[in-house]
């Protein structure tokens, strides 16, 4: 899908075009959010919800979340020794710039425009 981590409101994917147009039939016949809500997990279950219910058959969903974080927390400490040793900190000092290359760097980084938001 297109639009993981993002509400139907914000993404540009074509399912989401869909659920946004269906969702507003469903409150023009009079459907309650509940009512609403309900209608789509049971047409296209748990995962068009932005944050599933958290059930017996969508654990695995909030574990492979956990688990992610986790993998991702990870990441970051071993990255820890890798950045101090490019900026020059504890270690070796081999991925330390030249006063040349941070110079250069400096200047690329204040030539680069700031990003463009998407539309």
């Amino acid at each position: 899908m297109v639009c993981q981590n993002q509400s139907i409101d914000d993404s540009e994917a074509p399912l989401a075009r869909d659920l946004r147009l269906l969702v507003r039939e469903r409150i023009a016949a009079g459907d309650s959010d509940a009512q609403v809500i309900d209608f789509l997990v049971a047409r296209y279950g748990e995962f068009v919800l932005l944050k599933p219910r958290l059930k017996s058959h969508t654990l695995l969903l909030w574990l492979a979340a956990a688990a992610g974080a986790g993998g991702r927390r990870a990441g970051a400490v071993d990255a820890q020794p890798a950045a101090d040793k490019i900026r020059g900190g504890r270690g070796s000092g081999m991925f330390k710039l030249s006063a040349d290359e941070e110079a250069r760097l400096e200047r690329l980084i204040a030539a680069e425009p700031p990003p463009e938001k998407p539309i």
